[in-house]
């Protein structure tokens, strides 16, 4: 019996049991296993965490999920050389505690980092709460080992920053989804870890204050910044009412950011809000005092994660939209949603200086209709603004009929060539980023 476990991802979809289940232990098992199924042209949904939003790793009928959930371990944190390799099966918050051990920092951080892997990361280039300083997953990355759909094993050890020789090969895996081969091995390169980390919670009038006040402090810290998180209104008012949890600033209109930056051993941080309190750009703000203070700014971010406790189902999407159409965007949504679905709760909130917005909409029915018909008024706000239909979780199947509006026909068709010289016999994860046939 396939555990259920293995029936569904994070997407939700109705669960399908795969044809057969494998657990590869090594590179080698998944290459004996790529080479059979490809030889009798039997597809495969490559399976991790099983965290992914967009349909990637639920299994479609017929197919054979290969889940690297026994491939973890840390295989080498490298001080000299600041990275650390890891199986793709290892948690990312293995990962993260490996180098957080050797007094180091990895820089990819994500909310479902305790059951997300470090595999499913590389393969959905994942964005998530540090974009800001050290780039998306791709950034980070140094090197890989993946196994192509043929079982052929291609690697590059990353030890060195600098390997200038011919095509980076490594860069068409990252994002590719499982569609191009199966990652097995992951380096990262590693981040000296700050010694504190100064947090606020910041209250402002609206969107064009949010980046204004972006703008102000990235010219007042020299350090830079860590995190720049926005919850509208919306989100803010269901945290610290539906889920009542502790208000550091008053609710009502406005947006609330959570702000953090590499502590410096002065007052920099403190003299930077300051500043912008005395001219009005910020109307709010509560400076973490301690670890707990700054743990209840993370819970208000984080009770997206409680919203089934209190509401129906979400049907969620991970955006992008360029910052000088970010206001109008966010009115948009709130017009449009608001006109199509009266009454329904949604929330809005995201990682804003990367252009990243995520939407929740949650209605009583959220069968085909009421999803396709949710999906086309968020993405119809996509492609008004020039926006992206995935800004960090990937495509997979939920976003593939809307992959078009924000790709082109020649990106596209790119994308489907180089789809067909690695896979040519179309067995992995098929009908996931490009349509299937």
């Amino acid at each position: 019996m396939i555990p259920s476990r293995n029936w569904a991802d994070a997407a939700g979809l109705p669960p399908t049991a795969p044809a057969a289940l494998i657990l590869p232990r090594s590179s080698a098992e998944v290459s004996a296993a790529l080479t059979l199924c490809n030889d009798h042209g039997r597809p495969v949904v490559p399976q991790g965490g099983m965290t992914g939003l967009a349909g990637g790793a639920h299994p479609l009928e017929g197919e054979i999920a290969i889940s690297l959930e026994r491939m973890v371990g840390i295989v080498e944190v490298d001080l000299l050389g600041g990275t650390i390799t890891a199986l793709a099966g290892t948690p990312l918050q293995m990962a993260q505690e490996a180098a957080n051990d050797a007094g180091l920092l990895l820089g990819v951080d994500l909310g479902a980092r305790g059951s997300c892997t470090v595999g499913g990361t590389v393969a959905t280039n994942a964005g998530g709460n540090q974009v800001l300083r050290y780039g998306m997953t791709r950034a980070n990355v140094r090197g890989l080992e993946v196994v192509l759909a043929d079982g052929r094993i291609v690697s590059t050890p990353g030890k060195m920053l600098k390997n200038n020789t011919g095509y980076d090969w490594t860069q068409l895996f990252i994002g590719s989804e499982g569609t191009l081969g199966i990652v097995t091995q992951v380096t990262f390169a590693l981040h000296p870890l700050p010694q504190s980390i100064d947090s606020a919670l910041v209250k402002v009038a609206d969107t064009a204050a949010a980046l204004k006040l972006l703008g102000e402090l990235g010219k007042r810290l020299p350090a830079g910044l860590l995190v720049f998180e926005a919850m509208w209104r919306e989100f803010y008012d269901i945290a610290t009412g539906t889920m009542g949890l502790t208000a550091p600033v008053p609710a009502g209109d406005g947006v609330f950011l959570l702000i953090e930056a590499p502590g410096t051993g002065d007052d920099g941080f403190i003299d930077a809000l300051s500043a912008n309190l005395e001219t009005g750009l910020i109307l709010d703000a509560v400076i973490a005092q301690s670890d707990a203070d700054r743990a209840s700014f993370w819970s208000l971010r984080e009770s997206v994660y409680e919203h089934g406790r209190h509401f129906p189902p979400m049907i969620g999407f991970d955006i992008s939209i360029p910052l000088e159409r970010m206001e109008a965007a966010v009115e948009a949504l709130r017009h449009r949603i608001g006109e199509t679905f009266p009454g329904v709760p949604w929330v809005v909130f995201g990682h804003l200086a990367d252009c990243n917005l995520h939407v929740n909409v949650m209605p009583e029915q959220s069968g085909p209709e009421t999803r396709k018909a949710v999906s086309d008024t968020v993405y119809g706000v996509v492609a008004d603004f020039g926006g992206s239909v995935s800004a960090e979780h990937g495509i997979g199947r939920l976003k593939q009929p809307y992959l078009d509006l924000t790709r082109s026909p020649t990106e596209i068709a790119l994308m489907a060539d180089i789809k067909r010289m690695l896979d040519p016999g179309n067995i992995l994860n098929p009908g996931r980023i490009l349509a299937a046939g």
